[in-house]
């Protein structure tokens, strides 16, 4: 099933202002997400962490977009982020829950370069985040039993951003979803055909909060996640 939060208005602030019309900041934040956009800003060149086009917006288009996900699920201290890249949302997530009690984050990134810079960010900031260079097929493969803290009810939410369709966004963290974890993924303008196909596979129900930044993208937040058997529709599986 599909429900639509009430949607708000698209920010055109810049800046911190631009982080803070997502969630409250503390001085503590403020900080961290400062030098996090000016490590960003140093690394790009040699790293090319984001599209060029948009490192001028930045705080906009990145840091604040990638804040939308601790602000769909703010009770969630325990996140797995798929897909890195330079960060968002899982570097903004472990900096917002930097000094929450219990807050941490993973974040898998097969790309060495990222990771490395990955690595980088949460060292100088003394982030709640680990860092793993590894694909996700392959993580997900032995979360059931890895001793080194993957397991299925390790995690309370699932975050990605920018990394694929939501079928196979679901295919990817199905080992936790399935356990009980949220999936709070960032959808763009094509998600109406991705729900179609994501539903022909799966039964979930999902929520849809409008993006605070970009008017045509949304957050989407997932749960009651269960694989369909071929011929079992989703009153079936729910049964």
């Amino acid at each position: 099933m599909a429900v639509k939060a009430p949607p708000s208005p698209p920010s055109d602030a810049d800046g911190l202002d631009a982080v803070r019309a997502i969630m409250p900041l503390d001085a503590a934040m403020e900080t961290r997400l400062a030098a996090y956009v000016d490590l960003v800003r140093k690394w790009q060149p040699v790293k090319n962490l984001v599209a060029p086009s948009t490192l001028p917006d930045i705080w906009r288009r990145h840091v604040a977009d990638g804040a939308q996900a601790l602000a769909a699920l703010p009770a969630a201290r325990r996140w797995l982020d798929l897909g890195s890249g330079a960060g968002f949302p899982g570097l903004v997530t472990a900096i917002l829950l930097a000094d929450v009690e219990g807050g941490h984050v993973t974040l898998v990134e097969s790309n060495g370069r990222k990771a490395a810079f990955l690595q980088t960010v949460a060292r100088e900031l003394k982030l709640p985040a680990r860092i793993v260079s590894e694909r996700i097929e392959s993580l997900a493969e032995r979360s059931t039993t890895d001793p080194e803290g993957f397991g299925v009810d390790r995690f309370e939410a699932v975050s990605a951003r920018a990394l694929a369709s939501l079928d196979r966004l679901l295919d990817y963290a199905e080992p936790w979803l399935a356990a009980g974890a949220t999936g709070v993924f960032h959808k763009g303008q094509d998600f109406a055909a991705e729900y179609r196909q994501a539903a022909a596979s799966w039964a979930f129900d999902l929520v849809e909060k409008q993006s605070r930044i970009e008017p045509d993208s949304r957050i989407v937040i997932v749960t009651h996640v269960r694989r369909l058997s071929p011929g079992l529709s989703k009153q079936d599986a729910r049964r």
